[in-house]
């Protein structure tokens, strides 16, 4: 160290604040080397007077401290090495005095604050890593306020593994994270600057793991396997793992958790886990083990992919416990791999629900009157099509292996041959029973009077509507966005359903929601009151002829306006007609029929978002959404029944689903209509479809996406009415501590939690992080995530028992400590509720 330095260092210890009773500094320097001898007398200090103790002047010294200067600030050096206490005639002096030191260690401890000598061989072993002052200036950082050996070992470590704060827990997840990464920087900095001995001493103290031939792999593995002994404790371990279960599994439980459950750590816990699922051959365990016993455990993907096997086999077998079923999916959605293999569980729980649907209603669909199965598919079949397209989307999503193909097989099997097969020859027979030939069913909204009874009554009241006619937007996708927009949006929702046009095709059936008197059907067009009605501007032009105020608009110029343009080009307009085309645009098309489904549920989204859009910059205040007709759809090839009439020639025109022709056919098979009081056509036309759900024998296309035939999915048309209220919201659901103590006395506790409300019309599910911290907002326990989703009318089944394990370390009664419930979906916000506890646990055992 240089002079100048040794200069600055005393002067800024000798401008230190008097302690109380003091009215001068002593300050020792002890310079046994004799180092700086001759550097002495070059020191300039003001007002301060240098002192040289000898072996001679050991008396004169403390005489001319205690008697002949006591008032002035001295300086006192000394060329012998430090006395022993007993052997110092200058100790009461340097009790009251600062002692003063060149060496590294002396400068480091004086720096931190610290007196305590006891401490300066933990700092010398350390002597390597205090060597540089960036390291220095990042353990000084950590504000470290009680020193100790182990409160040192972890400041150090966690310097070297650059943690944001100086704890344990820190310090081994940044290994776990640097070796699923395939990297050791951390390690390697340890064994330079450090000394891993330290390191495997403080995992030993904090978690347990204490072996002759220590490593990371082996501690990584005594991890994970403790956690999964502490979260599946019925599960029998092999006799060779009982080597890496924890004698204190409380501190593994907190850390593997939080190491799992932080979104930055998820794909390196997932690596690890992995690796030492093969390294221990963990899925050979897992098929023998009884799946109870594991139903709640997550430290390994194994455990989900026999669960999910396990689910598929029983209902492939025919197997009916379905509630039993559901609980265990539902079980696993807090669970750390269910991202993983959501669409795998979702497809299974629709599964579910349409087996159990089927067990349901078997032999339910009655043979009835063509009004009675209207209501009948309204009511409750449309759920088979709603489950089955579920189905898809979650299958069609997930396509990683083979585990759902035996699934697929039985859903498909159970919707085309069991629930399709039913419903078509029930329909079929009540269509043939009519005495009438004519096509609509008495007591049926018909969709040729939804203007009349519809819009009308707007317009009568002066009052602005807005219409959004989405291409085969089916009945029962109409039943989810009316679910949805009552669920999400400040309003009131109302769904009924009208009978579309036959046939069921969108050049029919969008100009009769348009105003008229009489509609006609021309070889290559519609006409509306005998003009043309074929796209925007027809349609906005027939409007316009009925109500002035009005416009016809496509959403997707809708969805690409700016506030300001939207206001403009819809300023005055009373009557306001949106087409929308995504369902019909996929399935339309053989290359992309297959994905009719995902464009179902695109266009729930892009009308759930273009609703919100009318409604917060146009302020609508009502908004009808509907369809001009349905579909059919079914994933496995279609052999088509050939059923083409002999007199194909007279044929107007031919659909895979219906025939207009000007004479009725002779062919069997089929159902024929005429067309009188439904178009002005003179002589009237027949519009002929197949029995059922079966197909025409056409060239080109797509087979398994059709319409235009009589099947309640084709023509039972969704109308729902929203009215926008901005005085009712929606709200998520309250969760509440039942608990009534709020002292916690036992390391793994379990608290009582209650969903206030039932899931309904404007009461949301919510989801919320929970676990505690201490007064200085550390977390001390594990953190579970509680999803309060249930639409139970019984408060009991509302309730959520939850499992808190505790950090294995000093806990002061004294002080408060906090239950935290956090939202999970707003985790940058405020906490949801922030419940302050007392912790009184007897017998702790102390790491860090």
């Amino acid at each position: 160290m240089k002079l100048k330095e040794i200069q600055r260092l005393l002067n800024e210890t000798f401008q230190k604040p008097f302690l109380y009773g003091q009215k001068r500094h002593l300050v020792f320097w002890y310079d046994d080397s004799g180092e700086f001898r001759e550097d002495i007398d070059d020191l300039q200090l003001e007002n301060i007077r240098i002192w040289k103790v000898t072996p001679n002047n050991l008396f004169a010294t403390k005489y001319e401290l205690e008697k002949r200067d006591p008032d002035s600030s001295f300086l006192i050096y000394s060329q012998m090495p430090k006395p022993k206490p007993r052997e110092n005639w200058l100790y009461d002096q340097l009790k009251m005095g600062i002692e003063f030191s060149t060496d590294k260690t002396t400068a480091i401890m004086r720096e931190l604050g610290l007196k305590d000598n006891t401490l300066r061989d933990e700092f010398n072993y350390y002597a390597k890593f205090f060597n540089n002052r960036q390291r220095f200036a990042a353990f000084q950082s950590y504000g470290i306020e009680h020193y100790t050996p182990q409160s040192i070992t972890i400041g150090v470590l966690s310097v070297l593994c650059k943690t944001p704060l100086n704890r344990t827990d820190e310090i081994v997840k940044q290994l776990m994270r640097e070796s699923a990464a395939g990297i050791d920087r951390s390690w390697i900095a340890i064994e330079r600057f450090a000394n891993p001995d330290a390191f495997w001493k403080l995992v030993a103290i904090t978690y347990g793991y204490s072996e002759d031939n220590p490593s990371l792999n082996d501690l990584f593995s005594f991890l994970l396997l403790t956690y999964l002994e502490s979260t599946a404790p019925d599960l029998k371990l092999p006799e060779e793992w009982q080597c890496y279960l924890s004698s204190r599994p409380m501190n593994v439980v907190v850390l593997m958790n939080q190491f799992m459950n932080q979104v930055d750590d998820r794909k390196s816990f997932q690596k690890l886990s992995t690796t030492i699922a093969n390294a221990i051959h963990i899925k050979t365990f897992v098929n023998k083990w009884e799946m109870k016993h594991f139903i709640n455990a997550d430290c390994f993907k194994d455990f989900d992919e026999r669960i999910i096997g396990f689910l598929v086999a029983q209902l492939c077998s025919g197997m009916k416990q379905f509630d039993d079923y559901l609980t265990i999916v539902t079980s696993r959605r807090t669970l750390h791999w269910y991202p993983e293999y959501e669409e795998a569980y979702k497809a299974i729980e629709q599964a579910i629900n349409l087996f159990r649907l089927d067990e349901q209603m078997q032999s339910f669909i009655p043979e009835a009157s063509t009004y009675e199965l209207l209501i009948g598919y309204a009511n409750d079949f449309y759920r088979f099509d709603h489950y089955y397209r579920k189905f898809y989307i979650a299958y069609d999503q997930w396509n990683k292996d083979d585990y759902l193909i035996a699934l697929r097989k039985q859903v498909e099997d159970l919707y085309c041959n069991g629930y399709m097969t039913e419903l078509s020859a029930k329909w079929t027979l009540s269509l043939k029973s009519v005495k009438t030939d004519h096509w609509s069913i008495p007591d049926t909204p018909q969709q040729s009077h939804f203007y009349e009874e519809k819009v009308q009554p707007y317009v009568t009241k002066n009052e602005r509507i807005f219409v959004i006619i989405s291409d085969a937007l089916r009945y029962e996708a109409g039943k989810e966005l009316a679910e949805r927009l009552d669920l999400e949006q400040r309003g009131k929702t109302e769904l009924s359903f009208m009978q579309s046009m036959l046939p069921s095709c969108t050049s029919l059936c969008m100009p009769a929601m348009l105003p008229h008197q009489s509609i006609q059907w021309n070889k290559d067009s519609v006409s509306i009151d005998g003009r043309k009605c074929v796209g925007s501007h027809m349609r906005e032009m027939i409007l316009q002829r009925k109500i002035k105020e009005s416009i016809v608009i496509r959403a997707q110029k809708l969805a690409d306006m700016r506030k300001q343009e939207m206001r403009r080009q819809l300023q005055g307009k009373k009557v306001i007609y949106i087409y929308h085309n995504r369902v019909d645009a996929n399935g339309d098309h053989a290359a992309s029929e297959t994905e009719v489904f995902q464009a179902t549920e695109q266009a729930i989204e892009e009308l759930l978002s273009m609703i919100t859009k009318l409604v917060n910059n146009m302020s609508a205040s009502a908004i009808y959404v509907t369809a001009d007709h349905g579909y059919l759809y079914q994933r496995d090839p279609i052999k088509p029944s050939g059923k083409l009439p002999r007199e194909s020639e007279r044929l107007l025109e031919m659909n895979r689903r219906f025939l207009i022709s000007r004479e009725k056919p002779s062919t069997q098979g089929v159902i024929t209509f005429s067309t009188k009081g439904e178009l002005v056509n003179e002589p009237p036309l027949f519009v002929t479809v197949p029995n059922g759900s079966e197909r025409f024998m056409t060239q080109g296309g797509g087979a398994n996406y059709v319409h235009g035939g009589a099947m309640p999915q084709e023509i039972v048309v969704p109308v729902v009415l929203f009215r926008s209220d901005r005085h009712t919201v929606s709200e998520k659901v309250n969760v509440r501590l039942m608990s009534s103590t709020r002292k916690v006395t036992n390391m793994m506790t379990f608290l009582e939690f209650y969903q206030s409300e039932r899931i309904e019309r404007k009461r949301l599910p919510r989801c919320l992080n929970v676990y505690f911290i201490d007064d200085h907002g550390l977390r001390i326990t594990n953190e579970t995530l509680l999803l309060a989703d249930r639409d139970a009318e019984k408060p009991i089944d509302r309730v959520y028992r939850v499992k808190f394990v505790f950090k294995d370390r000093y806990y002061d009664k004294r002080h408060t400590y906090y239950l935290i419930l956090e939202d999970h979906d707003e985790k940058e916000k405020d906490y949801h509720e922030r419940i302050p506890f007392t912790i009184d646990i007897p017998n702790f055992k102390r790491s860090d």
